[in-house]
């Protein structure tokens, strides 16, 4: 991601929403647990790997692939639940490698390094298709590009995953750490939402006077790709694993591979936990194409210059109430406990998602500022409390199992969140088909434009509502977590 300026919301001032003093420990947390901001940063930075190599080819997909080179949605969509599919599998296994790692450099650090150093360089190559090619063929090259690269991302999210679950033992503590990696996150959220109009840039304009998509993408995964490959390698030098570093997973016993999804998953407040992102995530991956094809061809009437425009202000807007919604659901937190906080996500989430259908407005185009605004607003919130329930769900189970199995954690919620994401991004593009949509039109019938607007309201509070049911259901409180903590320090000492 590109430098973020100092602002009371900025990276480099991460933990002042949350009221950390520098150089103090948070009320009520205790002298050691404390995480020094500058390894907060480091972890956070872990984003822009994370961000860019998840999320930055399936949101440049439709863009060139459908608009550009006018392949069939229903394919493009098809190969991106194909790719989540691999990925659910590829992560169980680097979960479970890193779990069981001993090195001199930690059991996280040395994937950190390879996998964001390969993705990097990799990133730019999920782009290199020729003109001209037949539908079939660009869906063969979708598909195997994107095997080869899951491996990799893989290689670097797991073990950065679990060791944001490991750097400290403090309730709240946790939650500063994860205020930390969203409002950097911020950055790189907005590179995406600029990505779409890096393309269609006067230098990417061909003879006719066009923009050249394809050019466009390939150069842009480029210049990120170098940026994440430099990421990587500060984050190996900047961060630390607590719990390696105290011996605690260091002389642990073996973890076998089973126990990467099945062991796991019998752990109760972790199967609530994972129900939640589960709605959560499904209800928003099926109509992720939706918004894009609503600026487009709805608010500015097929207009995919003046859209991208809109869309890289909307990525700005998004990145502002994304900062304010970090401290704001942090003080929530601190003063009521991350499930009321998290409540209080889900209900303002179906709020924004209902109000969808009044933003989007054709005679009011700035309104989809608001739009992705609230959106962000309470994204901001659930990854970062989501994040910081986990880390809470890992002391549970130590205490339950006598093991420290982060890997285990981070792979079996990500192996079992992209299966089910990859059926909502897999039906993604099946729901644009079968709204109407014809990109070979010039401008979409009024009964397509209706589906896409109503579908993109009612699916996510569909998910949302599902994800509250969950979460009433889970009980690690503060008070809770307190004693699982007490009960732990008697058994292996303090770290």
């Amino acid at each position: 991601m590109s430098a973020t300026p100092l602002t009371p919301h900025s990276p480099a001032d991460a933990e002042g929403p949350a009221g950390a003093a520098a150089g103090a420990p948070p009320s009520g947390s205790r002298a050691g647990d404390r995480v020094p901001t500058r390894q907060k940063v480091g972890y956070g930075l872990g984003s822009l790997i994370d961000m860019w190599g998840h999320w930055l080819y399936p949101s440049l997909a439709f863009h060139v692939f459908n608009v550009f080179l006018g392949v069939a949605p229903g394919l493009i969509s098809t190969a991106q639940m194909i790719k989540i599919f691999v990925d659910a599998g590829s992560d169980a296994l680097f979960g479970w490698i890193s779990d069981n790692t001993r090195t001199r450099y930690g059991r996280r650090r040395p994937f950190i390094l390879v996998g964001g150093v390969l993705a990097g360089i990799g990133l730019p190559l999920m782009f290199a298709v020729g003109r001209g090619w037949t539908d079939t063929q660009y869906f063969i090259f979708m598909v195997v590009s994107t095997i080869i690269y899951v491996p990799v991302m893989s290689c670097f999210n797991m073990p950065w995953l679990s060791l944001g679950a490991e750097m400290t033992p403090d309730y709240h503590e946790r939650t500063r750490v994860m205020q930390a990696r969203n409002a950097i996150q911020k950055a790189p959220e907005l590179a995406m939402f600029f990505a779409a109009q890096f393309t269609t840039l006067a230098i990417f304009r061909g003879a006719d006077g066009k923009p050249d998509i394809l050019l466009g993408a390939q150069t842009y995964c480029a210049i990120l790709g170098a940026i994440m490959v430099a990421v990587s390698i500060i984050m190996f030098f900047v961060v630390r694993e607590r719990y390696y570093v105290s011996l605690v997973a260091r002389t642990q016993s073996h973890i076998p591979f089973a126990d990467t999804l099945w062991r796991t998953l019998r752990c109760k407040p972790f199967r609530y936990v994972l129900l939640m992102m589960l709605a959560y995530g499904m209800g928003t991956a099926m109509v992720a194409a939706l918004g894009y094809y609503a600026t487009v061809y709805y608010v500015c009437h097929g207009d995919v210059a003046l859209a991208t425009k809109w869309n890289t202000a909307m990525g700005l807007s998004g990145m502002v109430f994304g900062f304010l919604g970090i401290p704001f659901f942090g003080s929530v937190a601190k003063r009521h406990g991350k499930r009321a906080a998290l409540a209080l996500v889900l209900i303002l989430a179906i709020c924004a998602f209902i109000g969808d259908w009044w933003l989007y407005d054709p005679a009011r185009p700035a309104l989809q500022l608001l739009a992705c605004g609230f959106v962000a607003f309470t994204g901001a919130g659930f990854w970062t409390l989501y994040g910081s329930t986990v880390a809470d769900v890992v002391d549970y189970d130590e205490l339950q199992t006598g093991q420290r199995r982060e890997g285990s954690f981070s792979a079996c919620q990500s192996w079992i969140s992209k299966v089910g994401i990859a059926l909502g991004v897999g039906a993604s593009g099946w729901i644009l088909q079968f709204t109407g949509f014809d990109s070979k039109l010039p401008a979409q019938s009024e009964h397509a434009i209706f589906m896409i607007r109503i579908l993109l309201s009612g699916i996510p509070v569909i998910g949302l509502v599902l994800a509250l049911v969950a979460l009433m259901r889970f009980e690690l409180t503060e008070k809770r977590m307190l004693e699982i903590r007490d009960a732990l320090e008697a058994q292996r000492g303090v770290v």
